[in-house]
């Protein structure tokens, strides 16, 4: 290729952010007298100016795609979900402290919220209390619309990693290991303490035992295993999670057998018949 990434192109032509992109060269060139040459630049500090308008051009194109792209859709309403959880929660704290020194019937958590927020109020302090409870349980309701939207885009997004995990969990993967792809290139024993750093971290300072799970712990297939076999059912769920990533990621299509190969799996551990694998 002796043409260059701007041949035909004017300076300022949106065209160039695509060859920037998706062009190559054999070998190195003297590209800027190239480009001089060929009319594109005046001199080497325009077609410099150019290339970095290129470039910037093509690296905020690609940059926009990833974050729209339908893992990270997901990834953003995980988060936003948790947040919601967290400070709904967190509010609703806030609302039995303060009910509850103004009446020895106050409650706690979010249905006392609900409870509180359709109540009249009696004075201005009351007023702001039950604002304050209405503000929670709005939360509430959004984190549970979040919920809905995961549930219905993961089987899309990742169908088999939603149909092992369950949509919730599904996301959590996809968050911490920062995308499909990333999760789909993650080996399976760095799936299966995923969520667990801190854990894994004090273990390598010598100051905790090993992890044997991370967020995987909320699978029933960990959950409903008893403790002494759950290292061994966090593997095999780890190790099927991981395959089915591979093949959302690289193939797109739906495997049930993989659930079946799961279920297997986890009875041969709770049985004791499983072999090592």
């Amino acid at each position: 290729m002796t043409e260059g990434w701007f041949a035909g192109l004017a300076s300022d032509d949106p065209a160039a952010r695509d060859r920037i992109r998706e062009g190559s060269a054999d070998a190195p060139a003297d590209w800027p007298a190239l480009a001089v040459e060929a009319g594109f630049a005046a001199d080497a500090d325009e077609y410099y100016a150019a290339l970095h308008d290129a470039a910037t051009e093509a690296a905020r194109t690609a940059a926009t795609e990833r974050e729209r792209a339908d893992d990270r859709q997901v990834i953003h309403a995980v988060r936003a979900m948790d947040d919601t959880e967290r400070t709904a929660n967190e509010l609703a704290e806030r609302v039995a402290e303060w009910a509850g020194s103004r009446s020895n019937d106050a409650g706690t958590g979010i249905e006392f919220c609900r409870e509180l927020a359709r109540e009249p109020a009696d004075d201005p302090a009351d007023e702001r209390v039950r604002s304050l409870a209405g503000r929670a349980v709005a939360l509430d309701d959004e984190r549970a619309a979040l919920e809905t939207f995961l549930e219905r885009v993961l089987p899309t997004v990742a169908p088999n990693l939603a149909a092992l995990a369950g949509p919730t969990l599904a996301a959590r993967l996809l968050s911490l290991a920062g995308g499909l792809k990333s999760l789909a290139r993650t080996s399976s024993s760095t799936v299966q303490l995923l969520g667990a750093e801190e854990a894994l971290f004090a273990h390598l300072r010598g100051t905790a035992p090993s992890p044997k799970h991370g967020v995987i712990y909320v699978h029933e297939a960990v959950r409903g295993t008893r403790p002494e076999k759950r290292g061994s059912a966090a593997r095999a769920l780890a190790g099927k999670l991981t395959i089915a990533a591979r093949i959302d990621h690289y193939a797109g299509d739906r495997r049930p057998e993989l659930d079946d190969d799961l279920a297997d799996r986890i009875a041969q551990i709770r049985s004791g018949t499983e072999r090592e694998r």
